[in-house]
């Protein structure tokens, strides 16, 4: 057992916000230590709570299938993705539309030692609560439509494919019209060489 697995022991193995849930937590992320590329988002769905497995929801369909271009034997390769996030739980509904923002101590205890123990060629942040871990002091669009690096390797920022997310997509055509082409040609350069 690697580092990174016996790390992902403990992460799933947490209960810390149980009681600010309000129902039993399930952490959950997936990928090898090896994978070639680390993607990380904001929180699970209650989808993704329910059957244990990342993206496995809309979001999923529409960020594997129309912005990647790839199936899902080739998203769920854990040599190829380790998929993680901020919060690694479902942090429930909020009272607005969607789900709670996820509490902040998971990605303090658990995102950061998990990063630094895959050793991926690229990163792909997935929405803005990602992109406000690693870039704090910047403007979610303009992190959206340029390249970036995390501990010294390519991160590209995306926003969330939730059909939730109307409001961005219609200020913004152009990432779909052009800027998830560069990132799809550089995931496809990665994984297809």
């Amino acid at each position: 057992m690697d580092d990174l697995e016996k790390l992902k022991a403990e992460l799933f193995a947490c209960r810390e916000c149980r009681e600010l849930f309000g129902f039993e937590p399930r952490p959950v992320c997936m990928g090898n230590s090896g994978a070639k590329i680390v993607q990380i988002s904001q929180a699970p769905s209650v989808h993704v709570h329910e059957t244990g497995r990342s993206f496995n929801d809309i979001s999923g369909r529409r960020l594997r299938n129309v912005w990647y271009e790839i199936s899902e034997d080739i998203f769920y390769d854990p040599d190829i993705f380790y998929i993680t996030s901020v919060g690694h739980c479902y942090p429930g509904k909020s009272k607005n539309k969607g789900d709670n923002p996820p509490p902040k101590i998971c990605a303090q205890r658990w995102l950061r030692r998990e990063i630094e123990l895959v050793r991926n060629e690229m990163f792909i942040l997935v929405g803005k609560a990602a992109s406000d871990i690693f870039f704090p002091k910047s403007d979610f669009t303009d992190l959206v439509f340029s390249d970036q690096t995390i501990l010294g390797k390519p991160a590209y920022v995306i926003p969330h494919p939730s059909p939730l997310n109307v409001r961005w997509f219609k200020e913004h055509p152009e990432f779909e019209e052009q800027r998830v082409a560069e990132v799809r040609r550089e995931l496809h350069r990665l994984i297809f060489g």
